[in-house]
């Protein structure tokens, strides 16, 4: 079996099927000084997910991915626990809803029907999908410099955007939590992120003696991580 390594401090490589993988523990510079928020925050009239929730107050809403498009545009797969797909389709928010059932679906956003919110695109901050709506309120969980969460709090106020800060608490330095490394540096190693893929999602959860499911979740969970926490930094080299 493919055990996580319990030590704190992973200098040396993992031998697994003849191949060593490399356990250095990662020092990103860009977990100093940064800030785990969770903020719940009143969506505002005309904000799809706001207004449809608003309609169904005992809905629980899901957005499980969100791409900001062109021109203010946007997209997102969601989930809900009632069936809201009707009232999500009649808001003129919505460009197009593709039901995949009655309670998981896809919405194309028009300009203006409810994307990021301005104090968020002004700071440069998005939030960690996935994240919940509940009666008109979301809530978002941000990882940022302390100096933007201020940003942040601070247009909020201004825009005059009701908000209520649930937590705030400091980042590890440590990025990825050993188990996390391991399956990193075997997926990268072995090739799952290369052009055209070298392993097969099948071929490396067998590698790694793990249900495809189980490291399906795992990798999602660091790219999660890996992409927030160098959002910023993308965005700097990417103007």
């Amino acid at each position: 079996m493919w055990h996580p390594v319990q030590s704190a401090e992973l200098k040396q490589p993992v031998t697994f099927e003849g191949r060593e993988y490399l356990q250095e523990e990662p020092q990103s510079p860009h977990s100093m000084g940064v800030q785990q928020v969770r903020i719940e925050v009143r969506l505002p009239e005309g904000h799809w997910a706001g207004d449809v929730t608003r309609s169904h107050p005992s809905a629980v809403l899901r957005i499980d991915e969100h791409m900001p498009l062109r021109k203010g545009r946007g997209t997102a797969k969601a989930s809900c626990s009632e069936d809201i797909v009707a009232t999500v389709g009649n808001h003129t928010g919505i460009e197009e809803v593709r039901a995949f059932d009655k309670q998981q679906f896809t919405v194309d956003i028009i300009a203006g029907g409810g994307g990021f919110l301005k104090p968020l695109l002004k700071v440069g901050v998005i939030p960690q999908t996935p994240f919940e709506v509940r009666d008109g309120w979301v809530n978002w969980t941000i990882a940022c410099a302390r100096g933007k969460v201020r940003d942040l709090i601070a247009g909020f106020e201004e825009e005059q955007i009701p908000y209520r800060l649930v937590s705030t608490r400091g980042v590890s330095s440590r990025l990825l939590t050993p188990r996390q490394r391991l399956v990193f540096d075997a997926a990268t190693q072995e090739g799952f992120y290369d052009v055209p893929r070298r392993i097969s999602l099948t071929a490396l959860a067998t590698k790694l003696e793990v249900a495809k499911s189980t490291l399906s979740a795992q990798l999602q969970r660091i790219e999660s991580t890996v992409m927030h926490a160098f959002a910023d930094e993308v965005r700097k080299r990417s103007p």
